[in-house]
């Protein structure tokens, strides 16, 4: 049996988790999670061999999780499960070190087959986001000024382009409204933008979001 953890702030995303991957036969699920401190509570007190990651938890950003989770349980395989199906967050995903890439839109059975094959030690990529990668080898390596920023620059660029204010940010991400002033001003500076409603239409124009992506 695959022991299997679930992080995700939403009940029902959990139960319905639960019950596709349980209903597979060889997988077990050893634990639930709703947020960035009781997911690294969770995989420390635990021998789970996959964890199944929603990048959009309240907390750390997922990718900031990823890495701690990493560090802490270097043994466990980080299978992200999430809505942002924009090829910037499976690369910095990847580069964290998670070991697989679903969006929510993804049949339960791609599911399945993704903690199967992460857990057996492999990667594994939906074939929507492998598209994505190989359409972006086409691409100039300095052609998007938002792969300049850090992990932490580009969430919170997605949460301004989203609409929320700078208090709404801090507060989902639990620093400071300071500290996020300070993060939008290394945004703007590293794409060298000159205001908000700026970086607004530049997402626009090149596509950086999704339509559907939430928060």
């Amino acid at each position: 049996m695959i022991k299997v953890l679930i992080a995700d702030d939403h009940l029902l995303v959990r139960e319905g988790l639960r019950h596709i991957l349980e209903s597979a036969g060889n997988i077990e699920i050893a634990g639930e999670a709703y947020d960035s401190p009781t997911t690294l509570a969770l995989v420390r007190g635990t021998s789970a061999r996959v964890l199944v990651l929603d990048l959009s938890m309240p907390g750390r950003s997922g990718i900031d999780l990823i890495h701690q989770i990493r560090e802490a349980v270097p043994s466990l395989r980080i299978l992200v499960l999430t809505m942002h199906a924009e090829q910037q967050y499976a690369v910095r995903a990847f580069k964290a070190g998670a070991a697989g890439y679903v969006t929510k839109e993804s049949a339960g059975d791609e599911l399945v087959a993704a903690v199967n094959k992460v857990a057996s030690g492999g990667v594994y990529v939906s074939l929507s986001m492998a598209e994505r990668f190989a359409q972006s080898l086409n691409e100039p390596a300095d052609a998007q000024p938002h792969q300049r920023l850090s992990d932490r620059e580009f969430d919170v660029f997605r949460r301004i382009v989203a609409g929320q204010t700078i208090t709404e940010i801090a507060q989902s991400l639990c620093v400071s409204a300071k500290t996020v002033s300070t993060y939008k001003t290394r945004i703007l500076e590293k794409m060298q933008i000159p205001h908000e409603a700026a970086l607004v239409r530049y997402a626009i124009k090149h596509n950086v979001f999704e339509e559907s992506d939430g928060l």
